[in-house]
């Protein structure tokens, strides 16, 4: 096995922008783990890629209840200072859900041999379940890192889990802790 870590929109907009929100506290509570994930990463040289919102003034998601937010070249499209980032790390900036929708994460990813992919960031129910997806839908393994994600409500993010614990794709598509995924990817890469 031979992963990367995809840190999936924990932005200065949508951390730190409603600060009292639901989805800003669920974040932040998240970040301990995330991070633990990251500095096992950075340990192990694992590719890190933090995959960011970054929309356009007048974006067409903005014409449902979404705000706007996260618009390309500003601060607030950046990742949350909390986060261990070290030179290197990808900042891959996104139109829509998923970090593989119209970039060329997959071909990043092949050019560096990852096979397998593990999902942190928010929101679980969105953002994550989608780059988890469409991680599967590239040939690739997806690991939701189930403590290192959040969403709004917890209940959402309890029911997406749930939905995917168990499920047809297994185990190329799975839910497990930080310490599981670091576990299984360290048994996997272990010399015989």
């Amino acid at each position: 096995m031979k992963p990367a870590i995809v840190v999936v929109d924990m932005l200065v907009d949508n951390i730190h922008g409603e600060p009292d929100s639901p989805m800003s506290r669920a974040a932040l509570a998240v970040v301990p783990a995330i991070n633990r994930l990251l500095d096992a990463a950075h340990d192990r040289g694992w590719h890190v890629c933090f995959a960011c919102d970054s929309f356009l003034p007048g974006d067409f998601l903005f014409g449902g209840r979404m705000r706007p937010h996260a618009l390309r070249g500003t601060p607030g499209a950046d990742p949350i200072p909390e986060l261990h980032r070290r030179p290197g790390d990808e900042v891959l900036r996104k139109r829509r859900f998923s970090a593989f929708f119209k970039t060329d994460f997959d071909q990043t990813l092949r050019t560096r041999g990852v096979d397998t992919v593990l999902v942190a960031g928010i929101a679980t129910n969105f953002c994550v379940l989608a780059t988890a997806f469409d991680a599967v839908c590239h040939d690739f393994r997806a690991v939701i890192v189930e403590d290192a994600c959040a969403a709004a409500k917890p209940e959402w993010h309890a029911a997406t889990l749930s939905c995917y614990r168990r499920n047809i794709l297994h185990p190329l598509l799975q839910v497990r802790t930080v310490e599981q995924a670091l576990a299984d990817a360290d048994a996997a890469t272990a010399p015989c």
